[in-house]
Order: C-alpha cells, then structure tokens, then sequence
C-alpha cells in the first residue's frame, strides 16, 4: 500500500480509549486495514488484509489473547 493511500484515511479508535492519544488507530481502506499508534501517528503502519484483520478480531472476541492466569 502506497502512504498516498493512507493520505485521506479516516482513522478511528475505540469508544473506550478515552480520547487521550495512548490507543491504536484503524481506518479501513478497501480491503485492507490499516493501523496505527495514536500517539505517534507518523510513525510506521501495519496494513493487514480484510481475512487477516478478521482472524485477528474473531481471536479477541474467543479470548484467545488473554494472559496465562499461571
């Protein structure tokens, strides 16, 4: 993805994160999502695909990314 792309990007954090810059940020270009450290948001961007974006979420929602309770 070229940074041109990400140039008109509408960029969005959780409803949770308070508003205060700390949080990641998503924008959803095409296919593709990009995301970004709110703090830092010249810094570098991980583009995943539609499919990868989704395996990642339905992970969260099952839990699979919790810490070991051990």
């Amino acid at each position: 993805m070229e940074d041109n792309d990400l140039l008109g990007a509408s960029w969005r954090t959780s409803s949770l994160s308070g508003g205060n810059g700390q949080c990641v940020e998503v924008a959803f270009i095409g296919q593709r999502v990009a995301v970004r450290h709110g703090k830092n948001p010249d810094a570098a961007v991980l583009i995943f695909t539609s499919g990868e974006w989704r395996a990642f979420t339905d992970g969260v929602h099952l839990n699979e990314f919790e810490f070991p309770t051990d």
